[in-house]
């Protein structure tokens, strides 16, 4: 399963479009992940095997968020511009998660026109004014994957492929000295991992 994720961690952040994954994707990887908990603990805690299956989940575990978080922005993108579920290449979880944002961009983009016609729906009015919460403003959070447009300049200390940014533009591939200036949100995972450090630019 291992290699599986990392097929398709390389082709999400390689490629500017969705890629495709297998349905049970998802599934595939939550046991995958649970298993080397299971086996973590079947082993003496200072065992090379230990050292191995932590190194392992650690990986996995970095290989999945950048993964979702690329896969997320992507759907954002390509729901907002085509108002349509790209379902032949999303996991069961996906695209139920998909549909409720399907039907309110559209329902949104509708609303635009009209308005830009000086029409507004009568029921849309009702439905704001009758049904809409209360919210404090205070109450309201920013999405956790929200797209920083902070960059900063990073020195790599291992070779690796091309990522996709989270502003949605290619880097790399990037060999052991070079220095790039990579967004904030991709700077801090590939930091994180070990593979570059940060450069302090006066």
């Amino acid at each position: 399963m291992y290699n599986e994720l990392y097929t398709a961690w390389r082709r999400e952040l390689g490629e500017a479009s969705l890629a495709g994954l297998p349905h049970d994707f998802y599934v595939k990887i939550a046991d995958y992940l649970k298993r080397l908990r299971e086996e973590n603990k079947l082993f003496d805690k200072k065992s090379v095997k230990v050292s191995l299956l932590d190194h392992e989940a650690k990986n996995a575990r970095l290989m999945l968020e950048q993964l979702l978080g690329a896969r997320y922005r992507k759907l954002l993108k390509t729901i907002s511009q085509n108002q349509k579920l790209p379902s032949e290449i999303l996991t069961v979880e996906e695209a139920k998660i998909c549909e409720s944002f399907v039907a309110f961009a559209g329902a949104y983009q509708k609303f635009t026109r009209d308005l830009l016609q000086g029409e507004i729906s009568q029921s849309t009015s009702q439905t704001v004014s009758q049904s809409a919460p209360q919210i404090a403003p205070e109450a309201v959070s920013k999405p956790q994957l929200a797209v920083s447009l902070k960059r900063v300049t990073l020195r790599f200390i291992k070779n690796i492929p091309a990522i996709m940014g989270a502003d949605m533009k290619s880097y790399g591939p990037f060999v052991v000295e070079d220095v790039a200036s990579l967004p904030a949100e991709n700077a801090k995972i590939l930091v994180k991992q070990g593979l570059a450090v940060l450069v302090e630019v006066s």
